[in-house]
């Protein structure tokens, strides 16, 4: 399976992927692409050192958005991957992009949803909100992308608890480690495995029961 891995900042989740797939974490699998909206992510710097085909693409570049949104969906089709990877991309994927993959987009959203997403919840917005409503619990969501904002059928989650004294920093960081890598790298070996299908708005998982803690 080819897969399009988007980022806009330092590409931890990258990071995690490019690992998985060097230690057989995730199989049958390759990076055919990585893209960033943002030049100076450091993402880009990763893509670089393990060899991979990167493209930087800003939305200031195009007289308008429209223009844009067509660039990206051509250097998506270009690269023909089996799947897109949001991975900590700041961009709004268009409609046009999600209707051209179709059940084909998953993204890395660190918190459990439904709690603390949609519009405006993102990078340390999450942590913050979380906080300041005095959850005790948090972590990670892998999702696929529907043409809505956080909307798709979900297809795993990893809890982790929050502590008296975190940080919105603190937090981010333990949630990465703790949950994000984990999930995002598993969530890409069981769809290149064939054993994720989509009904309706939900996600069943061959092999997996309903109790599975990950």
């Amino acid at each position: 399976m080819k897969i399009a891995v988007l980022v806009s900042g330092g590409g931890t989740n990258l990071q995690a992927i490019i690992d998985a797939i060097e230690n057989k974490t995730i199989t049958n699998t390759e990076i055919c692409l990585v893209y960033s909206n943002n030049p100076n992510a450091y993402a880009l710097e990763r893509a670089k050192k393990a060899g991979i085909k990167s493209v930087c693409k800003s939305p200031k570049e195009f007289e308008n958005r429209e223009d844009f949104n067509k660039a990206l969906l051509q250097i998506l089709k270009d690269a023909a991957p089996d799947l897109v990877v949001l991975a900590g991309c700041l961009v709004v994927i268009p409609d046009i992009v999600v209707r051209e993959f179709e059940g084909r987009i998953i993204n890395i959203h660190p918190s459990l949803i439904p709690s603390f997403c949609g519009t405006g919840y993102y990078g340390l917005k999450v942590h913050e909100k979380a906080l300041e409503r005095g959850v005790r619990v948090s972590g990670a969501t892998v999702h696929f992308v529907d043409e809505g904002t956080d909307t798709g059928p979900i297809i795993l989650q990893k809890p982790v608890m929050i502590r008296q004294d975190d940080t919105p920093e603190v937090l981010q960081k333990r949630i990465m480690e703790q949950a994000e890598w984990k999930i995002l790298p598993m969530a890409i070996d069981l769809i290149a495995n064939n054993k994720v299908q989509i009904r309706g708005n939900k996600v069943f998982i061959e092999g997996y029961e309903e109790e599975t803690v990950f």
